[in-house]
């Protein structure tokens, strides 16, 4: 005679389902889609705004108590054409097919006697959840270091929440070694 499915049981099995489930998407993030990374134009600073909404929600929203999750609603139009139609600031976008999954903005900071080597920002990147793992992000990176050299930059810095672990090894992972941590108090510290 079979076992008995008691409640225990079930919720074990749905649990089991839901894992395996789990990795089955994650294998299908893992199959590589044909992207293409290119910078972006004024015709997208929509589709730019959308993915920094996304971040900031996801991002910011849960590791960022002050941060102003409507920033880029807000200003962020305005904000992302100029790093658009910036000299030294540039804005990529990451398509599959015709539609826009990740961005990636950085710009060429000033020079300066205290930090006297030309730097750059990586700003700000996202690739939207159904497709991370597949190297999208590596390849928005990779573009924006060629993208640097081009512009004779010595070095790339980025900044992560500490909290985000995902995101600091992805950027370890690519070359990115921790220089500071930054330290903050505030009300809902106390």
């Amino acid at each position: 005679m079979g076992r008995r499915l008691t409640p225990g049981r079930y919720a074990a099995a749905l649990t089991v389902l839901e894992h395996l489930e789990r990795w089955l998407r994650k294998g299908e993030k893992m199959a590589r889609p044909k992207v293409r990374v290119r910078e972006a134009t004024e015709a997208d600073v929509a589709s730019v705004v959308e993915l920094s909404s996304a971040l900031f929600q996801e991002d910011g929203g849960q590791r960022d108590p002050w941060m102003n999750l409507d920033w880029p609603k807000q200003e962020g139009a305005a904000y992302y054409s100029g790093h658009i139609s910036g000299e030294d600031s540039m804005c990529l976008l990451a398509e599959v097919g015709d539609r826009v999954v990740g961005f990636l903005t950085g710009y060429v900071r000033g020079w300066s006697n205290l930090r006297p080597i030309r730097l750059a920002e990586l700003e700000s990147m996202f690739v939207t959840e159904e497709y991370r793992g597949g190297g999208i992000g590596a390849q928005l990176v990779r573009e924006f270091v060629e993208w640097c050299r081009g512009k004779r930059v010595e070095g790339i810095s980025v900044t992560a929440y500490w909290a985000n672990e995902g995101a600091l090894r992805f950027y370890r992972r690519l070359g990115f070694e921790p220089r500071n941590v930054t330290l903050e108090w505030g009300e809902d510290a106390v």
